[in-house]
């Protein structure tokens, strides 16, 4: 497999907008009861676009999914709408009500309701009401520019305590190609895609299928391997548009320049997983398991995906506690065969490196010090399996006690 570097790939600004023929907006329409909240969402290009996207696995799932599932039956799309607030998911008339939203917002665009992907974020089993929506829609689309995408991103937040928003640029065949994002999700966040709702635009030309291909690559490599509180959302999906502006020859098969752009996008993907787990509900750090000397990745990952889901894990985490034990446990657990005798761990930060364990019994070390390492915002459980060169890495966030509070909240 081909690697992308670091320097194959420059971060830019302008989210969804930084890709050549996209525009967006966000606005207050009314769904959210506080004025000071945006709630509606519209990403738009006039050029036609190849279009995927990747949905919820959890059965029970969202209106919205069952009507962009139709739009993207022929692999075309122009237009994002999204609503946050309500999540429209078991809720009378549900599915008349998305087709409601994609028909005014292909009305207000002037494109083919099937060109419209729909989606909401929110309330599981309110109904919702698109009068709001219906009364906005017009001067959300007026507003539409290619500086929306701030606006656009504050939107489809719901307990989100900052914004996802990235785009990234590479050179492919002489064109300079981008690939702009934003996203949502802090809560409801299990390694099991699609768990959070992201909205990828592109500039590249690049067909359904293909799309598609590099969609579930760069999910495996990144939404898949997030978990925040180990549950998975009804609603939410990842879906891209691809408008084909850049001017590169059309992908349509899997070549170097599918690679080029399918490790592109998935280092945006990364950056956008390692966002969502930052700024999970109530979380004070971000944590990484970092699996190595793995026999083969499927063993890495789901070592590496038991560790950070560990509610155990996490709430050790919160305290900067070297508690070692809660992560070799949680893999004993994961239902990968590994050599129990022979693992290595470590806990490292910006402050330090603090070896552990070693052939799975506990070493001496300095508890200060290991109290500093995991006091950091960003700390790693580094796991060497010493077994082969086969790794892989799982995001995630710490428990803190603003997690209950928040969530027991949500509706109030």
């Amino acid at each position: 497999m081909k690697k992308t570097t670091e320097t194959a790939v420059s971060f830019v600004e302008g989210g969804v907008c930084a890709p050549a023929g996209f525009t967006a907006g966000g606005v207050h329409c009314g769904i959210r009861r506080n004025k000071s909240k945006r709630d509606l969402c519209l990403i738009y290009s006039p050029a036609r676009c190849d279009a995927a996207a990747i949905y919820t696995k959890n059965k029970v799932f969202g209106a919205p999914i069952t009507v962009t599932r139709q739009s993207l039956a022929d692999g075309e799309a122009r237009a994002v709408l999204c609503n946050s607030g309500i999540a429209n998911t078991c809720s009378a008339g549900g599915v008349e009500k998305a087709l409601e939203m994609r028909a005014l917002a292909a009305k207000a665009l002037g494109i083919e309701e099937g060109e419209v992907i729909v989606a909401s974020t929110g309330v599981i089993g309110m109904p919702l009401d698109t009068r709001p929506v219906a009364d906005s829609i017009g001067a959300l689309a007026a507003s539409l520019s290619r500086d929306g995408s701030d606006a656009a991103a504050h939107a489809i937040m719901t307990t989100d305590t900052r914004k996802k928003e990235y785009a990234v640029e590479y050179s492919s065949g002489g064109k300079t190609v981008r690939i702009g994002a934003i996203a949502k999700g802090s809560g409801m966040i299990c390694p099991n895609m699609a768990t959070m709702l992201c909205f990828v635009t592109t500039d590249a030309a690049v067909s359904a299928p293909m799309l598609q291909k590099a969609l579930r690559y760069a999910t495996v490599k990144s939404f898949n391997m997030l978990s925040i509180d180990g549950d998975t959302s009804t609603n939410d999906m990842l879906s891209i548009m691809a408008n084909g502006l850049a001017g590169n020859a059309k992908i349509t098969a899997e070549n170097a320049a599918f690679r080029d752009f399918r490790d592109a996008l998935t280092q945006l993907c990364v950056k956008t997983a390692s966002a969502m787990a930052r700024d999970g509900e109530g979380a004070t750090k971000l944590v990484v398991c970092r699996v190595k000397g793995a026999a083969a990745q499927a063993q890495a990952k789901k070592l590496a995906k038991s560790v950070i889901n560990s509610a155990l894990v996490k709430t050790a985490m919160f305290g900067a506690d070297a508690n070692w034990g809660r992560v070799i446990c949680a893999m004993g657990y994961s239902g990968a065969h590994f050599n129990t005798e022979a693992v290595d761990i470590a806990f490292i930060s910006a402050a330090g490196r603090v070896d552990v364990c070693k052939d799975s019994a506990g070493l001496e070390f300095s508890e200060k010090k290991a109290k500093k390492v995991l006091s950091a915002e960003e700390v790693v459980i580094e796991v060497n399996l010493r077994e082969g060169s086969a790794s892989a890495s799982a995001f995630g966030c710490d428990f803190s006690y603003d997690y209950v509070k928040i969530n027991g909240d949500y509706r109030t």
